[in-house]
């Protein structure tokens, strides 16, 4: 009905502005908008769009709508604590801790305790304190002569071209100025890590940007060149991210400026595809080959593997490639399914990988059943936002964290999720430097070192509350989950069976272990 009332409607409208503007002439100049709404309604009619074909020129409201909505959402009817994927209250509590203002809250807390999913842990009546070192931890195994001692927590993997350059040179002069570490992301040392001198951490990833050849393969030169920087602390392989596991990337060509094309080794202006899988090794045995390689040429620093946690067995393989060639790496990083910074598919988001409240106990008490837990750092990488998030991760096996959105906030994000628009309006995940202006880098730094400092506050405070002098203390048991409305229990009732050291390697291996055990295998993932 209304679709065929707008023809006589608009045409009746302006044949009698006509008709009028004969006897008022300045009712005419309202043609100058009837005109052009009408050149709209009637190119609707003729649109693919359902909604724009039946209800021409009121359809567009639809879509203006459906636009605004996230915001709508944000600023209007989300609670303080129903916001996804951080909530409200998360942001102002790290906002607050980088303006380096109180973070107290008034009349209690907001949260459903009684929820399933709720993380609690019990205080003691004799509180412990945590000693200022214990913020600090030495990354290096056996094999490695150039040993690490790193912060607690660090910047995680975010690239240059997936940030602009002001938000990575914003937290790397952060990273600077707390004593910190800045992982690069998988998109090489730009200017911008370079510009402060801040601690890297250097990731490779699939594509070997910054040390590849033209067809996509390793440099060793390159590699080995850049590696033995001053300035480059360690070197980690990504094999997979808990946001897109066991997917490539695209990076399209409109994004890749000449600025971008230096940093990766890549032609300007032309798509740049990251493929799903390593070239330089296919197999456990080989990966181990690799990580040997890259100790020897960046001379001794340490080097690890980062990955969202899959098949059981497939991490299995990793331990028993290990133990047969004798290589070691020197720390692992666990992505948690529930991460990621950038775009990436939806459903790879939602529906493939552990998260890390999963995996982190399944990987620790891995490495103790091969034998290798007191050689090698365990690192936590997804949703470790706030001190009691550390408290969580180390309670259930990480010996550090990495944070990457957090510290995003703490350089001005808003959550807005426009990341893989190119139209950041913080100007945070952006490519247009107009956007990218309005990050003051120096004060934003300072923001970044703040809320660094705050959250390791944090993690000491709440450990030593619960009667700890030490962050290794923790246990799963530290942390009562409630599975449902019913009592919280400890972490340690929802794990496969604790390994003793090197239970794996005998014959008492309990039964869920020794399925994933038997079908791992050093030549094959």
């Amino acid at each position: 009905m209304y679709r065929q009332c707008f023809y006589f409607l608009t045409a009746a409208l302006i044949a009698a502005t006509l008709v009028i503007g004969i006897f008022w002439p300045p009712l005419l100049w309202s043609l100058l908008l009837w005109i052009p709404l009408a050149l709209v309604g009637w190119r609707d009619l003729r649109s693919p769009h359902n909604v724009l074909y039946n209800y021409p020129l009121i359809g567009h409201l639809r879509y203006l709508l459906e636009f605004v909505r996230p915001e709508l959402r944000q600023y209007f009817f989300e609670s303080e604590t129903s916001g996804r994927p951080f909530s409200r209250e998360q942001r102002n509590l790290i906002n607050a801790r980088a303006d380096g203002s109180g973070d107290t809250s008034p009349f209690g807390t907001i949260r459903d305790v009684d929820a399933p999913g709720y993380n609690v842990s019990y205080h003691s009546i004799q509180p412990g304190k945590v000693p200022e070192e214990a913020r600090w931890i030495t990354i290096g195994g056996p094999q490695c002569t150039r040993p690490y001692r790193s912060s607690r927590l660090n910047i995680s993997a975010m690239s240059f071209g997936s940030l602009s350059g002001n938000a990575v040179e914003a937290m790397n002069l952060g990273a600077k100025q707390g004593g910190f570490a800045h992982d690069t992301g998988e998109g090489a040392i730009s200017p911008y890590h370079e510009k402060h001198g801040g601690d890297l951490i250097w990731e490779l990833g699939t594509a070997y940007f910054g040390c590849r050849q033209k067809n996509g393969r390793f440099d060793a030169e390159t590699f080995r060149e850049k590696a033995r920087s001053e300035q480059v602390k360690m070197v980690e392989i990504k094999i997979s991210q808990g946001a897109k596991p066991s997917h490539g990337g695209l990076l399209p060509g409109a994004k890749v400026n000449r600025e971008i094309a230096s940093t990766r080794q890549i032609e300007a202006g032309q798509d740049c595809a990251s493929p799903s899988s390593h070239p330089e090794f296919s197999n456990p045995r080989e990966l181990m080959a690799f990580v040997a390689h890259l100790r020897e040429l960046s001379d001794g620093k340490p080097v690890g593997i980062k990955l969202c946690l899959g098949k059981h067995s497939e991490f299995l393989s990793l331990c028993k490639g290990m133990i047969e060639t004798g290589t070691l790496v020197d720390f692992i990083v666990i992505d948690g399914a529930e991460g990621g910074t950038g775009a990436a598919p939806q459903e790879f988001s939602d529906s493939l990988g552990v998260f890390i409240d999963e995996a982190l106990p399944f990987v620790d008490n891995a490495l103790r059943g091969a034998g290798l837990r007191d050689k090698i750092r365990l690192v936590a990488s997804g949703k470790v936002a706030l001190g009691y998030d550390m408290v969580v991760k180390a309670a259930l096996g990480a010996d550090m964290c990495n944070a990457a959105r957090p510290f995003m906030f703490a350089v001005g994000c808003i959550q807005a999720r426009r990341c893989h628009t190119n139209k950041c309006p913080t100007g945070v995940a952006t490519q247009d430097p107009k956007r990218a202006r309005a990050i003051d880098v120096p004060e934003k730094a300072e923001r970044v070192a703040r809320y660094h400092r705050a959250t390791l506050d944090g993690f000491a405070a709440i450990t030593g509350a619960m009667g700890l002098s030490h962050f290794d203390e923790l246990t799963p048991d530290h942390i009562r989950h409630r599975s449902g409305y019913a009592p919280a229990r400890g972490y340690g009732d929802f794990e496969l069976p604790r390994l003793d050291e090197g239970q794996l390697l005998g014959e008492e291996i309990p039964p869920p272990w020794r399925e994933h055990w038997q079908a791992a295998a050093v030549d094959r993932f």
